[in-house]
């Protein structure tokens, strides 16, 4: 893994993780929908990747991370079946916001996100730090 050790990278997708999770704030407080879509989604990533990384398990696209964090985290009971499927609604309203035409977000969709998001990371920071 290049110059970076283990616990480097994993603290790195971290910082990553709460530096979009900022991002995403952001966006939500000047009402920009889709673009916060796409921050929280990718602030649940990061986090995921370092969880992922963490354990020994390397995801070479979006849906292997999805994959093995239902695998090896959900199906373990480590995780919630609502952080599975908050996981997944991310990915694919991140998706849609990002690829398909004549579609945004609003406000309504948006807004109850943001908690379940933070404490997604919090949960993956919670058991990294065990």
């Amino acid at each position: 893994m290049n110059e970076f050790t283990k616990k480097q990278y994993v603290n790195y997708r971290l910082a990553k993780a709460n530096e979009v999770l900022v991002d995403a704030k952001t966006m939500i407080e000047n009402q920009r929908w889709t673009s916060s879509v796409n921050r929280l989604y990718y602030a649940a990533f990061y986090a995921l990747s370092a969880l992922l990384h963490h354990n020994g398990y390397t995801a070479k696209s979006h849906t292997g991370a999805k994959y093995l964090f239902s695998l090896h985290f959900v199906k373990t009971k480590l995780f919630s079946i609502d952080h599975g499927v908050l996981y997944s609604k991310l990915e694919a309203y991140r998706n849609n916001g990002d690829y398909d035409d004549m579609f945004d977000f609003d406000k309504e969709t948006v807004e109850p996100l943001l908690e379940p998001t933070i404490n997604f990371k919090k949960r993956i920071e919670t058991i990294i730090n065990q």
